[in-house]
């Protein structure tokens, strides 16, 4: 059977109620006998609560705006010291203790004096902290954020 060769009313007609009792929908026509649901006129909001404050009424509005972004991680420009030579990225500076999770933004941001050439990869750092390490001797390179491994991808790469 195909789409076009289906037999089907293009539309149904609309329940009439309220339209006496051989009709099947009469008298009441599903509102019941009596009280404020059998009534015509204006219709009882969704939040309505039977004549008490509603809900919506008794919460307290929520004022000002709450952001959903994670706050990057700050790492201090003298810290940046005791990695001498070598490559800060995500994962060293989790290794050493100073950010709590590798998988989020850092931000390097200008505190003390740095005396060591590095090579700096991180998300972000002002701009004092490129220029310090640029006169270190070092370089700076903006990368991503790194992803986490599924675990998925994690256990086929193990075997």
């Amino acid at each position: 059977m195909k789409y076009n060769e289906l037999q089907t009313a293009p539309t149904k007609n609309k329940k009439r109620v309220g339209r006496g009792i051989a009709a099947g929908q009469g008298k009441t026509a599903g509102r019941g006998t009596k009280g404020q649901g059998s009534r015509t006129g204006k219709k009882l909001g969704a939040t309505f609560m039977g004549g008490q404050r509603t809900l919506v009424r008794a919460v307290p509005k929520a004022r000002g705006f709450k952001s959903i972004r994670t706050a990057a991680q700050v790492v201090y420009l003298d810290h940046l010291n005791a990695f001498k030579g070598k490559t800060v990225d995500n994962k060293s500076l989790f290794e050493a203790g100073y950010i709590s999770n590798p998988f989020h933004a850092v931000k390097v941001i200008a505190r003390g004096e740095l005396t060591e050439k590095i090579t700096l990869r991180v998300s972000g750092a002002s701009k004092s902290v490129q220029e310090a390490v640029v006169k270190a001797g070092g370089t700076f390179e903006k990368t991503a954020v790194p992803i986490r491994q599924s675990t998925k991808d994690a256990e086929a790469n193990d075997k």
